[in-house]
């Protein structure tokens, strides 16, 4: 029923916009049957009777997601094989290794200015690839199924750093997910930060890769993830008129406004204000001067009145 809403609604969309719906759409809807709803059903012959299952959890996804993001034009069966149109599948399909982004992104001058080689080279650096190897892949944190660009594409700043923490928390604030290449015990995320004050504001308006990743400057988003020895504790990295937040979390709206003059952290005044960091040096001169004359003015002002009082 939810599949079928779904498939309805992008009927309408389309045409609405007098299109066609896409073949993808149609083909795909064989797969959501099953894989886009808790429980699927089928005929079981043996029986010869119709038998409702519960679908894993772990494979079942959002269409209404899929259909938003960044795969939304794929058939299933370009990343999987075609043997899955059968039903049931075979057992063995479960051994079918999956695809990795460059498998298709890696030398294709249409994606060269998402860098994805750079990506990856940081990527192997990160403390993710290093203790895990390759057990650590893309999917760990980029899930084919629903994951979409949002840094570059979102005019909020707070649903980017929303969506991107999310992506950290799917594993750091999941036992099950942890565990999937981790046998010890997941630690407790607030336990682990309880150094640092005001732990809902920061974690509310400061994505995780601004404390725990190393700044690329040719790249939009950090991958070359640190170990937490090595995590930003010192208050004044954000906290300053330089804060490290305008290389990372800000910089593609630094970038976009860097033609405000004297603002060049006017992209932090949108939606945030961090303490030391909403600086501009001509107000701060301003500010000090006129600090000065006030000052010189009180001090003339007690002299004159003085040597008055005198005479």
């Amino acid at each position: 029923m939810i599949i079928s809403c779904i498939l309805c609604n992008i009927t309408l969309l389309h045409a609405q916009e007098g299109e066609e719906i896409p073949e993808n759409v149609i083909e795909n809807q064989q797969c959501f049957q099953c894989h886009g709803t808790p429980f699927y059903y089928y005929y079981n012959e043996w029986v010869e009777k119709d038998v409702r299952e519960r679908m894993n959890p772990y494979f079942v996804f959002d269409s209404a997601e899929y259909y938003l993001s960044n795969h939304k034009s794929f058939l299933c069966t370009d990343c999987h094989s075609t043997d899955y149109e059968v039903f049931p599948h075979d057992h063995g399909l479960r051994m079918e290794p999956k695809y990795t982004c460059m498998d298709c992104h890696e030398g294709d001058d249409n994606f060269a200015h998402f860098k994805f080689e750079e990506i990856v080279s940081e990527f192997e650096l990160s403390v993710h690839s290093d203790r895990h190897s390759e057990d650590f892949t893309c999917w760990m944190c980029h899930n084919p199924h629903s994951y979409h660009i949002n840094a570059r594409t979102s005019e909020s700043v707070i649903n980017t750093i929303a969506y991107d923490n999310g992506i950290c928390l799917s594993c750091h604030a999941d036992l099950d997910m942890y565990q999937i290449i981790m046998d010890e015990e997941n630690p407790n995320i607030l336990s682990t930060h309880n150094w640092l004050p005001n732990q809902g504001l920061h974690f509310a308006n400061v994505r995780c890769i601004e404390c725990h990743a190393q700044i690329n400057d040719s790249l939009l988003v950090a991958h070359h993830i640190l170990p937490k020895e090595q995590a930003v504790q010192l208050c004044t990295e954000c906290h300053s008129s330089n804060s490290l937040m305008m290389a990372s979390l800000y910089k593609h709206q630094t970038i976009i406004q860097r033609g405000n003059i004297g603002y060049v952290n006017a992209a932090i005044l949108n939606e945030a204000y961090v303490v030391g960091a909403n600086r501009n040096y001509y107000l701060n001169l301003i500010s000090l001067v006129s600090f000065g004359l006030v000052f010189i003015g009180i001090f003339v002002h007690g002299i004159l009145r003085v040597i008055l009082k005198k005479g």
